[in-house]
């Protein structure tokens, strides 16, 4: 009998560290890539090599789009430091139209690749352990996942790397946490492509960052823009409820 009941423990055990010895290898491999050659992509590295930047993506603006995809991707998927920048030299590099596209698609992706990788990671680990008393959670969040999502995407105050690992361990359907993501973290994305597109050159913008297109004030009214933006979606759902509260269900069909 101890057998029958330990074979299940040393399963989720023996899988939980296959996973985990997964993971460590690849995160192993990207943070001694990052470490070697992660200042080539700082601010300050990418300023002293503007005009041959600039040459080469005149050279091979494909291959050039695709590998500053593949890095975004990677940085944000890996939740390393300094995507904020990141996305502020893209604007500066690919202009508004192009940054943006580039920027709000890999950002999602790579949002995505963490969602799977905590997925993937640790949300069979969790379920078990938790599983009965998150019942009435994971039944609350299928019904209202998207609607959770999308309200925290439109808070700054929120890392965006906490909300791709939390939602991995709920039963939020990849697609629709792709959606939800491409969708809520638009606004932001165009406000950083739009502050890296308006800078003259890489020099200005490692010197004073994000100061160089937007004053104190100007950020500060941003931040406010945001938070009011994150309430929106609750004030939304508020109205509809009262407005339909009382209803009967077939009311206007």
């Amino acid at each position: 009998m101890d057998d029958d009941l330990g074979t299940p423990v040393q399963k989720t055990r023996s899988s939980l560290g296959k996973k985990a010895g997964v993971f460590f290898i690849v995160a192993v491999a990207v943070l001694l890539v990052y470490f070697k050659f992660g200042h080539l992509l700082s601010l300050e590295g990418l300023a002293t090599q503007e005009s041959q930047l600039r040459a080469y993506q005149a050279e091979h603006p494909v291959l050039v789009f695709g590998a500053a995809f593949l890095v975004y991707v990677l940085a944000t998927g890996l939740s390393l430091p300094g995507a904020a920048a990141l996305t502020l030299v893209y604007g500066w590099y690919f202009g508004f139209a192009r940054g943006l596209v580039l920027v709000s698609f890999a950002s999602t992706a790579g949002a995505t690749m963490a969602f799977l990788l905590s997925r993937f990671l640790f949300r069979d680990a969790i379920q078990n352990r938790f599983g009965q008393r998150l019942e009435s959670f994971n039944r609350s969040l299928e019904k209202e996942g998207p609607f959770f999502l999308f309200t925290l995407r439109l808070i700054p105050a929120v890392p965006f790397f906490v909300i791709n690992a939390v939602m991995g361990l709920t039963p939020i359907r990849t697609r629709t946490f792709w959606w939800v993501s491409q969708v809520g973290m638009l606004a932001g994305t165009v406000i950083y492509v739009y502050a890296g597109s308006s800078v003259p050159d890489l020099q200005t913008l490692a010197d004073k960052g994000i100061g160089a297109v937007f004053t104190p004030s100007q950020l500060v009214k941003l931040a406010i823009a945001f938070a009011l933006l994150g309430l929106f979606p609750l004030a939304v759902r508020y109205a509809m409820k009262f407005f339909y509260r009382g209803r009967p269900v077939g009311d206007g069909q």
